[in-house]
Formats: C-alpha cells, structure tokens, sequence
C-alpha cells in the first residue's frame, strides 16, 4: 500500500519535537512506512528562508539521508517529496548553535495509486517548475488525477480543466483528440517526455494514438503557459507540457487494474515492481491491452502499451535508468461532416462510412507502432555540481488508410495506406554548478538526428488480382501492383514493400539534423529571484525523392537554417505573496514541410525563421487554505504556417474537377506569412475551506487575432495544389479553441475511501478553423458537467481494492467541438444555433461512462 508523506515526529504535547542530537551542522533521518520498513527515493530540501540558499539530499538504499553545511540558526523551510506528491511544507524551524536537526518522517495512506513512487531521473533535465525559481505560469496534473480522470480516454482529459487549454476532436477515434494552448496549436506547443523532446520534427505535430500509453505511466503533467521554463530552443510559444514518467519503483509489488466503458471499452493491466535489489538493480514492468467500439460510428480499435524501467545504482556519485515504452494500436477514424447530417442521422454519424463489396464499413483507419527508449544517467560530481544526460531512441513504422481508385480506365476501387516510417536519435546534457548560496548555473546542450520515410501502398485489393498507379518517372506508363501489406501495427516491422512498383503516388525520405546549444543563470536572495536563459540552434533540412526524379537525381539540396531564443524573468516573495513578470524572443526555423514547396525539391521562399515575442506579469498567493494565481499575456507570432483540412463536397468537386476531387477525400489548407496577436488573462484557484473538501476554479479571457496578409494554397489527397490566393486577415479571430473559458470544480471525501467529485466548465468566443477563402466562423457556446465517485478499502498493509466511476457530459448537453468551413449564407439556408447546417463540423461526446477496479499488492 502507497503511503503519503506526513513529517517529522515532535515532541511536545502530541505534536512531537525538534531536538539536540549532536554539536554538528547537519541533518540525518530516515524515511519509513508506517509498518516501519524503510524506503528509497525521498527528496528532502532545507531552504534558509531570508537568504534563499538551498540545501538538499535523497534517501539512500537503507532510507537514511544526511544533509551537511547548514547555516547556524534560520529560519529554514523543510520539505520532504516524492515527485508526483504535493510537498510537506514546514515553515520557520531553527536551529541553534551546537544542536542538529533530526528528521523521521513516515508514511501515512496516499490515495496515488499506479506503478507507485518514483525515484526521480533526469534531474537537471526535466523542467518541473516546483524544484525551479524560473517565474512562469504554470499548472501541475498529479498520477491520481490522470487515473481518475483520463478512464477511456486520452490523456488530454486530464488537462481539461486548465485556463488556456482546449481539448477537442475526442469523437473522432481513439487517440484522435488535438489540444491547444493560448490559442496555439499542438504543432507550437512544446511536449517533452522526461525532458526529451518529442513534437514530429518534420511538421511539429504530436498524435495522441501513438502516447496512449502516457496515460498509466505518467507521473504528472505539468502545463507550463507561455514561454516556459524548459531550456532547450523548442516550440514553447503556447506553452510547453512536460510529462514525466514513473521511473523505476525501489519498492516491491504492484497493480492488476481492469476499466470498462461505454461503446464496449474494455482495458486491463498488469504491473509489477522486484524493488531495489542486493545487486543495486531495481525493475518496473507494465502490459496493458485495449478494445473498443469507439463513439462514432465505425471508430473500432485496438491496441497494447508496454513500459519496462530498469534502475541500477551504481554508487553514491552515478544512477542510471533504462526506460522502453510503446503502445502498438490500430483504430478507423471520423472525420468532420455536415452540421445536417449529425442533427438528421444522430452525432454519432460518420461521414467516412461506405459500401464495400456489399459490406457497409470505414476504410479510414490509421495504425502506429513506436516504441521509445532512454538511458538517464545522473552523475553528481561534488556538493556544487552535477551532470545529467539522456540519450534516446524513437523507431516508428504505421500510416493511414483510405480507399483509392486505380489509374486504368476501369478505376477498380481498392484500400492503401499513406506510409510514415521514422528513426529519431538524440542526446540532451545539462551540466549545473552551484556559482554561489545565490547563483546557479545551468549549461548544455541537444542532439538529433531524424530520418522520415514516406509513401503509399496497398493494403487491401478488395478481390482484385492487381491494380495500376502512374506518375512516378522512374517507371514509364501504368505500373501493376499485386501485393498487400499488413496494417497490424506489430507487422509493420518487416512488412514493407521493397520494390518501387509497390510504392504508390509519392516515395521520398526526410533527413533532418539539429543541433543546440543552451545556458541559464539563476539567482535568489531574501525572496527576489531573477533569471537569465538563452539558445542557439542549427537545423539543416534535406529530402530524397524517388518517384518525381530521376533515380540518382532526387536529392534536394540542403537547408540551414540558424535559430535561437532568449528569454528571462525576475519574481518577489514576500510572505504569501509573488509577483513575477517574464518575456522572451524567439527566432524558430520553420518545420520541413513549409521548407520545400508542394513536396519536391523546390524550396519555399515563404518559408522563413518565425518570429515570436512573448510578455507576461502575475500574482501568486499560497496559503494553507487558499491558492490563487492570476496571469496576464501576450504573444506575437509573425512570418508563421497555419494549416487545416475538411472532407469535400460535391461543390468541391465541381469547382476542381473529378479528377483532382472526389466526395468524402481531403483538402488541405496551408497558410503562409501569418502574423497572430494573443492577449488574454488566466485565473486559477484552489481552496481548502476544511478537512475532507476541496473547491477548485480557473478561467481564461483571451483575444487572439490575425494580422496583415498571407498566402494561402490549396492542395488535395495527393498534395497537388489546386488553388493559391493571397488575402488580407487582419482582425480575423483565431479559431480552433475556446477564447473565453471557465470551470469550477468540487471534490469530498465523504468517509474514509470514499469520495465524490464533480467538474463544470464553460467555452465561448469558439471559432473554426481558418478556411482557404472566407474568416473564421463563431460557434455556439456551450458548458459540459462530469463527475465521478472513488472508494478504496484497504485490505492490508500491502494490499487494497480501489474503485471508479465517471461520468461525463452528464447533461448529455449537444454541441459542435470544431468547425472547418465557413459557408456563404444562401437564401433558404436552413440554421442550427445561428450556424448554416452545410458547414463542416465535428460534434463533441454525448454522454459517456467508464469504471474501473483495481487491486494493489
């Protein structure tokens, strides 16, 4: 059984005591359950509270910690962690000469749950605004509220009730959910796993299928706003999301856990921990399998996630931690459609849906396999400096299908899947020294090497012996295929066609390099900290076509282009109380897919470094009762890509051509030169008015705008450009996200292991996405209320059974989620909420459900 942190023994009365051990300065202590067995990988920090300076240590294999240097007298702030848990704050201890402080904390019951505590890896690398003085704004998701709240879904669920955050697209399939933050997309928000960056680096996108895992081993989340506290020269222009995960647990034992929802969601894992061995080893395992029909029609999928950590201590100085992971899946897809056919046929109506051999069925489905592995080696050189490095490996094999027609007059039908096959190598280090009590010095630097592979082939030939493709010129006239390849995401690996014949419509490869260079500086003294950050980036950008050039001629030649950002910030303290203000620059280079035009060789000249700015001020208050924080911000964007795509109609058809369109394929919208304006204010507040009962609350007032001109090209399924137009966007409003949101939320523990808990939350100032030729449209508002009940009964004191039921959108409120379109009002148009029913939507959940049980030993 998992126990909370309470803290030192007193012993005065019945709240124990500090007392006189020995005539050093130094503390000792130990970390025990309540069963009195010890435990590994406590954090215990000691803040001299008037000079700012830090003294810190960790638990050793035997429990025990021993923390030298301190200052006589105080006085200190003791806090004593594991990550993923709130601190055990104890404000203004002291200490008198000739006297040394004696800690023995010990464990009480913890409702976190999951793979248990962790011992924290990375250090120096994972940006966790708790253990920083950077000055952001900045909100933390614990393991127990992923797990309560995420149940069948992404883990994007867990962050619904953020300000500034947007989740939508739930309803297309398992895995399909997008996000955005400050009105920015996920391509421009920053996602590291353990400090490893892991955006594509070829368009910056992050799809939510291939990290279904991140949901049973995440540790936490943390959602930093705006520029960030992260380092490294990435896309932190909405904000950046860390997610960090269990690395691997010192104690022995483990979890079964089973979840079922609605539309035959089934999920069942199995997790185990050895401990920390004689050996110094310790091993955390996980495997979990999924199944389901999905909320939209034809949305089936299935699909398994793994996760193996393995930690060696190797002595006091050096720790190493070995981490694989993946989630192999395969799920059909829905996509938006018309606002008439979900209020005449239900919201669960798929667009995707057709006939095939007699058979009504969804040919879209996407499939992914990407396993990810990193080492973490944690050196700590002397009491004033310490290396941390990761070196990891992404390998990913999957694509999308859909159906196609063959080049032959016959036009015979079939199923092929758009390949997406990548290798991605780095290394990030960061090297910390402690210049002074005040002054703390970070440097180090990040590696990359990525290789794409991209192309189309059959997966399905639906009965047909063979079937024809064209175009590519190293083979003249039709060419006949035969061969199908699996689209089982454990397949994949080595069913691949080797043969251009086989390699349908495009056949090109990605190569990209990075390499950066980054620096902070850190000060604090009597409640003021100030800091400094600053990278410098080199990206070249190459690709490798064999199917629109000539073989030996299809190599493009190489871009470079050179990056960086500085950004800094300063903050005061003063009892409850922090100010902070921050501001930063950013020259990014753009992504590969805006380098080279209409997916040749051809280089963009739209394609520039883009420019961000970002300003931010806010106010903290931290008390034992109340929390709150208030943020105000702005962010311009210039010379940036914006891109969106919806399903054609026959209109589309008739304004391009059979031949380049057909009912139901999509068209893509790619923008570029925009220049974006995001301004807006963020509240967040948690109160404890008494035991057992917790209110939260956040809300978020933004007004994000398009500026100037920008060019717009128009491209079908087959990346051919259909149209390109240049139009002025300034005052257009941002779409795809909530401008205005607000959500309160209430959580009690009604009697010992059981508790209920309820959120609302509220989104207007919605727009859609940007279309090819009219502004955004506004849409509905609309407010959605979920719920759940928890209740654990422990049977021992290694083992429980832990209950959960949600329940969200209760009110089983309709509502559009996003839009796509923006149609020209028609005389006899007919309207839904003051929106024309011929618009490309998507329609948010209905109401949905999901329990699970789970027993811990």
């Amino acid at each position: 059984m998992k126990k909370s942190l309470l803290f030192f023994a007193l012993a005065v009365g019945s709240y124990g005591t500090i007392h006189a051990q020995t005539t050093t300065s130094s503390v000792t202590g130990i970390v025990k359950q309540s069963t009195g067995q010890t435990t590994t990988g406590a954090t215990i920090k000691i803040t001299h509270q008037s000079s700012g300076a830090t003294f810190s240590g960790s638990a050793d294999s035997n429990g025990r910690f021993n923390i030298a240097n301190l200052q006589e007298g105080g006085p200190y702030k003791i806090e004593v962690t594991y990550i993923g848990q709130k601190p055990v704050v104890y404000d203004n201890v002291f200490l008198k000469a000739g006297e040394a402080l004696q800690l023995d904390p010990v464990f009480a019951e913890s409702s976190e749950t999951n793979l248990g505590e962790v011992v924290v890896v990375g250090r120096g690398l994972i940006d966790i605004a708790e253990d920083r003085k950077t000055p952001i704004a900045v909100s933390t998701i614990s393991k127990q509220i992923i797990e309560e709240k995420v149940g069948a879904m992404d883990i994007t669920a867990s962050m619904v009730n953020t300000p500034g955050v947007y989740v939508s697209g739930q309803s297309k399939g398992f895995g399909e959910s997008s996000m955005t933050t400050r009105g920015f997309d996920q391509s421009n928000t920053a996602f590291l796993l353990n400090g490893q960056p892991i955006n594509g680096m070829d368009n910056g996108r992050v799809f939510w299928s291939n990290w279904s895992g991140l949901s049973d081993i995440a540790s936490l989340v943390q959602i930093q706003r705006g520029l960030g506290s992260s380092k490294l020269a990435i896309s932190s222009v909405g904000g950046t999301i860390n997610f960090v995960t269990k690395s691997t647990d010192m104690q022995q034992g483990g979890f079964v856990k089973t979840t079922i929802g609605n539309d035959m969601f089934v999920k069942s894992t199995i997790a185990y921990n050895t401990g920390l061995m004689k050996s110094g080893f310790a091993v955390s395992a996980m495997v979990t399998g999924w199944q389901g029909n999905g909320y939209m029609k034809g949305t089936e999928g299935a699909g398994q996630n793994y996760f193996l950590s393995v930690g060696y201590k190797v002595n006091e100085k050096h720790n190493l931690n070995l981490m694989v992971t993946g989630a192999p899946q395969w799920h059909n897809q829905g996509y938006t459609s018309a606002l008439k056919n979900f209020l005449d046929n239900g919201r669960k109506y798929n667009d995707n849906m057709t006939t095939i051999n007699g058979v009504e069925t969804n040919p879209r489905k996407n499939y992914y396999h990407k396993p990810v592995a990193n080492l973490n080696w944690d050196w700590t050189i002397d009491d004033k400096s310490s290396l941390s490095t990761v070196v990891y490996a992404s390998m990913a094999r999957g694509g999308g299908q859909s159906k196609r027609t063959d080049a032959s007059k016959e036009k015979v039908p079939y199923l092929a899947a758009d390949v997406n096959n990548h290798q991605w190598y780095g290394v990030v280090s960061n090297y910390n020294r402690k210049l002074s009590d005040n002054l703390n010095f970070n440097v180090g630097f990040d590696l990359r090497d990525y290789k794409g592979e991209h192309y189309r082939q059959v997966t399905d030939l639906l009965g047909a012996p063979s079937i024809s493709h064209k175009d590519n010129v190293n083979l003249p006239g039709l060419t006949v295929t035969s061969n199908e390849y699996s689209t089982n995401p454990w397949k994949t690996w080595g069913d691949k066609p080797k043969d251009a014949k086989d390699r349908l419509a495009w056949d090109y490869e990605q190569m990209i390099r990075y390499a950066g260079l980054f620096g902070q500086l850190e000060f604090a003294k009597d409640g003021f900290t100030a800091f400094f950050q600053g990278s410098l980036s080199g990206q070249q950008n190459s690709r490798q076509d064999y199917f629109l050039y000539k073989l030996g001629e299809g190599k493009s030649k190489d871009v470079n282009n050179l990056g960086y950002n500085v950004k800094g910030g300063a903050s005061y303290t003063l009892g409850n109380h922090t100010i902070f203000g921050n501001a930063g620059y950013y020259s990014r280079q753009p992504y590969q897919n805006n380098i080279f035009m209409n997916y040749m060789n051809d280089v963009n000249p739209y394609a520039v470094n883009e420019k961000i700015l970002g300003l931010e001020a806010g106010y903290k208050f931290a008390s034992e009762y109340f929390d709150v924080s208030v943020n105000a911000y702005r962010t311009t964007w210039a010379d940036r890509t914006t891109g969106s795509s919806f399903t054609a109609a026959q209109k589309e058809v008739d304004k391009y051509g059979i031949d380049k369109v057909q009912v139901g394929s999509l068209i893509y919208n790619t923008n570029y030169g925009v220049k974006q304006d995001h301004q807006g204010m963020e509240l967040e507040l948690l109160a404890r008015p008494f035991r057992g009962f917790e209110l939260k609350g956040f809300a978020s007032l933004g007004k994000w705008e398009y500026d100037g001109d920008a060019i717009t090209i128009v491209r079908n399924e087959n990346r051919e450009v259909l149209e390109t137009t240049t139009r002025d966007l300034t005052g257009v409003k941002v779409g795809e996200s909530s401008q205005t949101s607000w959500g309160l939320g209430a959580k009690y523990k009604v009697l010992k292991g059981l508790s209920v808990d309820a959120d609302y939350r509220r989104y207007e100032n919605l727009y859609s996405s940007l279309p090819a030729n009219r502004p955004t449209m506004k849409l509905p508002n609309y407010d959605l209320l979920d719920a759940g009940v928890s209740y654990k009964v422990v049977l021992s004191d290694k083992n429980a059974i832990s209950f959960r039921v949600n329940m969200n959108n209760v009110l089983d409120k309709l509502y559009i989620s996003e839009a796509t379109s923006n149609v020209e009002s028609k005389a006899n148009a007919e309207y839904w909420k003051g929106i024309d029913t011929s618009n490309y939507v998507l329609m948010g959940w209905g109401r949905t459900w999901n329990a699970s049980v789970k027993f811990t030993f």
